[in-house]
């Protein structure tokens, strides 16, 4: 690997690789692009093609190689933060219709755009235009991608059989448990009560995956009930540990539920648009007009959080089926952490500003996602600075933590010293901005996130230091 970054670097065979930097002399981020591609190589990795391959957020357009222009256009919000959203978004996929994405900002974001509140006044998402009729809930718009496109992988058994009816009755069940969820997540009064009449209505829902035989609530093959369910048990995964202290999942406490999540990340589709515990936990207060906590989650809520002082730093421990965010693919660290450098890199200018918002000025106007702030202005005077602090965290996503270590002293130095015409809270606190908004899996995917947030983390240490 070093080779080939010194290749990259143009540096001589016979050198060591400098991480003795100072954060003035940070490499360039045509050194760092040259330093991707080198690493891309050496690993065999390269970005997806967007269109034709995995599911992912950042695709516009999705054809799954099918010859002739899509017949479906699905507006989605921009955060991937509506389960709504992505009910039809992993139908969509996993039918493999053909379809164009237009991003569209939920209320607690900012403004919706005009041209969009024109076709929707409500603006509700998703919408979905298809054969030049505009559809808005989301039953209607899975009923008629079913009935619309019976050719593509039907995920409902046919009208009136007995499979139906079992269909049926699980998409009910879905109503009824997220019926028990939310008054024990938005309200903090009858804990006890509402925590037996959720976990009474997770006993069920456990027990209807074991009649199907699992792993899926149908039985072998995934259907439309898992579209269905996906969302809410997601959510409810990351909300209940974090506001109430109960973990959901790999505890053993629901095993056909744990099988279920555990098929589930075996799909590229699945895993393609699946969230994280912190990005929900987040993204689900400003949706639901806020969430209660209790003492005795505050444990758990720190570790979810990253101030634990621990999960979100290096080195970081390995996502497993047992973790408290349980990941049933695991993790490729090496490449895990070439994909957050390549999307910092690729988009650099965009991201020095927007974390620059972190040593700027609030926006005009707050809105309800706390972590939204898209009227904010970013500190002109510090943008170098936080180039270079960016920089610096690629450079050590790409060279390891452990080279960058060896230079910290030296990079602790030019963050201060008054030659470099670095300043050093001004860039640290840049870096947390940024690393606060890290959003999965508008941003990254999960395994990506938390190396990128961790090396934030890494670079705010040394500034500190």
């Amino acid at each position: 690997m070093i080779a080939g970054l010194k290749k990259a670097l143009g540096q001589d065979g016979g050198q060591d690789l400098d991480c003795s930097l100072h954060f003035s002399d940070a490499p360039s981020w045509e050194a760092l692009e040259a330093m991707v591609n080198a690493r891309q190589q050496e690993l065999g990795w390269q970005p997806p093609d967007l269109e034709t391959g995995p599911t992912n957020p950042l695709a516009l357009r999705r054809t799954f190689n099918q010859p002739g222009e899509p017949e479906v256009k699905l507006y989605r919000d921009s955060a991937a933060w509506c389960p709504y959203c992505e009910r039809v978004w992993l139908q969509l996929e996993e039918k493999r219709i053909p379809y164009t994405i237009e991003k569209i900002n939920m209320r607690c974001y900012g403004d919706k755009p005009p041209e969009y509140t024109r076709k929707v006044p409500s603006g509700l998402l998703p919408a979905l235009e298809v054969d030049g009729q505009l559809w808005t809930e989301s039953a209607e718009i899975m009923s008629l991608l079913e009935e619309r496109f019976p050719e593509h992988k039907p995920l409902l058994p046919p009208a009136g059989s007995r499979e139906a009816a079992r269909a049926d009755l699980l998409l009910r069940l879905e109503r009824r448990l997220y019926s028990d969820w939310l008054p024990w997540l938005c309200q903090g009064w009858d804990n006890a009560g509402k925590r037996a009449r959720f976990e009474g209505t997770m006993d069920a829902v456990d027990a209807e995956l074991a009649r199907g035989g699992g792993p899926y609530f149908m039985g072998a093959e995934l259907s439309l009930v898992e579209c269905v369910f996906a969302p809410m048990l997601e959510r409810i995964a990351a909300s209940i540990p974090y506001y109430k202290g109960l973990l959901v999942r790999g505890t053993g406490r629901w095993p056909n539920v744990d099988r279920w999540f555990d098929a589930m990340e075996t799909r590229e589709t699945y895993l393609g648009l699946k969230s994280d515990f912190y990005t929900h936990v987040q993204d689900l207060p400003p949706q639901l007009g806020g969430c209660v906590s209790i003492p005795e989650a505050a444990e758990v809520a720190a570790a979810i959080d990253g101030t634990d002082g621990r999960s979100w730093h290096l080195p970081l421990p390995p996502l497993t089926r047992t973790s408290l965010e349980p990941h049933a693919p695991g993790e490729d660290p090496p490449v895990d952490t070439l994909r957050a450098a390549a999307r910092l890199v690729g988009n650099h200018a965009a991201v020095t500003r927007f974390a620059a918002r972190g040593c700027g000025r609030p926006g005009r106007r707050l809105v309800s996602a706390p972590l939204a702030d898209p009227t904010a202005e970013p500190g002109e005077a510090y943008l170098p600075a936080v180039d270079a602090a960016l920089r610096h965290v690629a450079h050590a996503l790409l060279v390891g933590a452990e080279a960058k270590q060896r230079g910290a002293d030296a990079l602790s130095a030019g963050g201060k010293g008054s030659g470099s015409g670095f300043v050093a809270e001004p860039a640290a606190a840049a870096l947390a901005y940024m690393r606060d908004r890290v959003g999965v899996p508008r941003d990254l995917p999960l395994p990506a996130a938390r190396q990128l947030r961790a090396h934030c983390n890494f670079a705010i240490d040394v500034l500190g230091a």
